[in-house]
């Protein structure tokens, strides 16, 4: 894990709890660590015991926090915003991918007031000019073609200075602060966005399909992108949303819909205006 430096921002611990909305889907309870393994392995054994639905889990420092591909989730104590609520949900399979779009909305309309903020396909939520400000890591329980329970993981930049990040993540990162041109305080964030999420979850169990605000929301949308897919790399230039959560990609000869699949290189000199 990459330690803050000594002239970088930081915050005391807030009382977390104040962030709590008892009755609400999400965030009735926030449970707070100074540090901790992963807050999505915490969620999830929340998950088995009473209360555990719905209660988000709030670290200061991970030990082992994670991202899409098995990659590590690299976070200086007390800076950022590394959350995970466990839920326990009853949705068709085919609506799983939700879960995802529903974080990420939630994210962009709580950091609202510090950034404008774009989804790129499939887990981060980036600026107009592409660089990282979250990431997001949904997993799903499937029980006979439902879902039964899923923890969504949701790591913010927010006063980790571009200038303090190491050289490998600097280049294409960003936080909030830096966007915004002040610290911002982490206990408001959290309770924005366990309020956004709340609103998000309830559409998704009512059946509400958030696939139109997160088309409306994508970065990729007309930029020409290579994928790397299980099958092999695509290149193309990416379009809408599919019903499936997939990202459509109008190739040299061919449309296809890329359903699993990391963005690996964007071409700006094909970025739309």
């Amino acid at each position: 894990m990459s330690e803050p430096r000594s002239d970088e921002v930081r915050q005391p611990i807030p009382e977390w709890a104040v962030a709590a909305r008892p009755g609400a889907r999400v965030g009735h309870t926030v449970e707070h660590h100074a540090e901790i393994g992963s807050t999505n392995d915490q969620a999830r054994a929340a998950l088995a015991g009473p209360g555990g639905d719905g209660m988000a889990v709030v670290a200061d420092r991970q030990l082992a926090g994670r991202g899409r591909m098995g990659r590590s989730w690299l976070s200086p104590a007390g800076t950022n915003l590394l959350l995970s609520v466990g839920l326990r949900l009853d949705l068709p399979i085919d609506r799983a991918w939700w879960l995802a779009a529903a974080a990420a909305l939630a994210v962009r309309e709580a950091t609202a007031s510090a950034a404008q903020l774009a989804v790129r396909w499939p887990n981060d939520m980036v600026t107009s000019d592409g660089l990282k400000v979250a990431g997001l890591l949904t997993e799903t329980q499937v029980e006979k073609e439902r879902v039964v329970g899923a923890v969504i993981g949701i790591g913010i930049n927010v006063n980790w200075r571009r200038s303090a990040m190491p050289p490998d993540i600097a280049p294409g990162a960003t936080s909030l602060a830096d966007l915004a041109g002040e610290p911002v305080d982490r206990l408001d964030l959290l309770t924005n966005l366990l309020a956004a999420l709340d609103g998000e979850i309830r559409q998704v169990e009512a059946g509400v399909s958030p696939q139109e605000r997160f088309q409306a929301a994508s970065w990729l949308t007309g930029r020409a992108i290579e994928v790397e897919t299980p099958a092999g790399r695509l290149i193309g230039v990416a379009g809408e949303i599919a019903d499936n959560g997939g990202l459509i990609l109008d190739g040299p000869t061919l449309r296809t819909t890329v359903s699993v699949g990391e963005v690996i290189r964007v071409h700006p000199q094909a970025a739309s205006a």
